[in-house]
């Protein structure tokens, strides 16, 4: 990753990488986690069709759950497919936490980049009980 975000995050703004790395074998949610690791990211905001992790797919199932939070290892282990296990498993050795919500909606990427409950989080801390 080049240098012409440095500045950006020294001054603490918030910085948006998209695409991939255009290399093979390397998935948009890889390179996400690769850069998020780079950079030392608070978060990965993962803007997709849903509004956030279910037990199994929400289009297809009326009786579909959907996950406030999970951990890396329930992610990984349930196979939820919201990412690859790359990805997770590189946002859990650095501690990124992640965030799945609808990217249709209005309104709700400035309510994810100001730290607004939406979604599901992934993160290493199981939810409170």
């Amino acid at each position: 990753v080049g240098c012409v975000y440095e500045t950006d995050l020294e001054l603490g703004r918030v910085v948006i990488f998209a695409a991939g790395t255009g290399n093979p074998y390397f998935s948009t949610d890889t390179t996400a986690a690769l850069r998020a690791s780079e950079i030392r990211a608070d978060v990965i905001l993962k803007a997709t069709k849903v509004d956030g992790i279910y037990d199994r797919d929400p289009n297809k199932h009326a009786d579909a759950r959907r996950y406030d939070r999970l951990t890396y290892t329930e992610a990984l282990t349930k196979r939820l497919q919201i990412m690859d296990s790359t990805a997770f498993s590189l946002c859990m050795d650095n501690k990124i936490p992640v965030v799945v919500f609808d990217m249709y909606k209005p309104g709700i990427l400035r309510d994810a980049v100001l730290g607004r409950k939406v979604g599901t989080l992934v993160c290493d801390e199981p939810p409170p009980k």
